[in-house]
């Protein structure tokens, strides 16, 4: 299981943006083709544009039309966009948002259709990509909608350090205090210790959960959503077995590195979980939508209008974007092995010698 090759199916985002640039740069790394097989959702025509203006010629790809003929050993372009296609580079327009579209609804369609393994997505732009179809703040919404089935998403930021999730994701700041419920805190903190333990391996996961207001109200003085909402979800999931603990003030939190004793932080909202993410790991990060069937990660990071076209982007991100898919699809992967012969996996951890025990075993393999 372990050597099994990887199929990720890579959207190419805007192509205004940074989002060739850093596919490409990842995929100078040989080594990278023997971890998975990388079936890029774009453009040919594109992509040897890009690689021209970065002057990356020892970058090599081939084009395929669909994702069952990807070469497992070399970078993969399904052509899915029109060739004619202008890209202007650090501009911002319709027809890189229409094509990022098209990138992602395919992949979304091989997904269904078992042709690809995971999603890792390039940075869209959230203006230009908006249409009829696709009517969400951004990828996470969109990818809950389509491939969700049924089931909530959480926002998690991440790196080897550090993992972040958020209980309100893209809405306006004065949006979030409606938005923290006891409920909806009971239900994020729930997928983030399933995603914990399921994802990730952590057996007893331990979550800190962060205070909306400053120096977490204050005992009541700076609002109350703290005694109202925050503490009480806390003891209801304490009482059900999640370990979590809080409201922490999230400054303190921070400064003073308690970020280190806990597998994962709860925040709040946007801001306030991102700013110190990525003040500690902007050039490493991850974006990655759990709770659902689909495994979906991402950069942390945008489109990088201002620096396209100038092969100064860092690949970074987009690397551990797929390092992360690949870990966590072989973890998954690991523990349906584990959990599909429970008889099995019983008789090695209790060492049972029984001979009629190791018969049936026999007879099962």
């Amino acid at each position: 299981m372990e050597n099994k090759k990887i199929r990720i199916g890579i959207t190419h985002g805007d192509i205004n943006g940074i989002g060739y640039e850093i596919i490409l740069k990842t995929f100078t790394d040989p080594e990278m083709l023997e971890l998975c097989t990388p079936i890029v959702y774009g453009s040919a025509k594109v992509a040897t544009y890009h690689r021209k203006a970065l002057n990356m010629s020892n970058i090599v790809f081939t084009s395929i039309t669909e994702a069952k003929d990807a070469d497992d050993n070399k970078l993969n372009i399904v052509n899915c966009i029109d060739d004619e296609i202008k890209v202007e580079l650090s501009k911002p327009t319709e027809e890189a948002g229409a094509a990022a579209f098209c990138a992602l609804e395919k992949a979304v369609t091989d997904y269904k259709d078992g042709l690809i393994d995971a999603i890792v997505t390039a940075p869209i732009n959230k203006h230009t990509i908006q249409n009829p179809d696709f009517n969400f703040p951004g990828h996470t919404e969109y990818i809950e909608d389509r491939l969700g089935e049924g089931n909530e998403s959480l926002m998690i930021l991440m790196n080897e350090n550090i993992k972040v999730a958020l209980v309100t994701g893209h809405i306006p700041v004065s949006a979030i205090p409606s938005q923290i419920t006891k409920e909806r805190l009971e239900r994020k903190i729930t997928i983030f210790n399933k995603s914990l333990k399921e994802d990730f391996g952590i057996t007893k996961p331990r979550i800190a959960v962060f205070s909306l207001n400053p120096h977490a109200s204050d005992n009541g003085l700076i609002g109350s959503e703290e005694q109202d909402t925050i503490i009480p979800a806390i003891n209801e999931l304490n009482n059900k077995g999640i370990y979590c603990f809080g409201p922490y003030p999230a400054d303190g939190f921070m400064g003073a590195g308690l970020y280190k004793t806990f597998d994962g932080i709860m925040a709040m909202y946007h801001d306030q979980g991102l700013i110190p993410f990525k003040t500690l790991a902007m050039n490493n990060g991850v974006n990655y939508t759990a709770g659902l069937p689909v495994i979906r990660t991402s950069p942390d990071h945008g489109t990088a209008y201002d620096i396209a076209g100038k092969g100064v982007a860092s690949e970074e991100s987009f690397r551990n974007a797929i390092y992360t898919a690949i870990d966590i699809y072989r973890y998954r992967e690991q523990e349906r092995t584990l959990h599909a012969n429970v008889l099995t996996k019983q008789y090695y951890e209790k060492r049972d010698d029984s001979d009629k025990l190791k018969l049936n075993l026999q007879d099962e393999e």
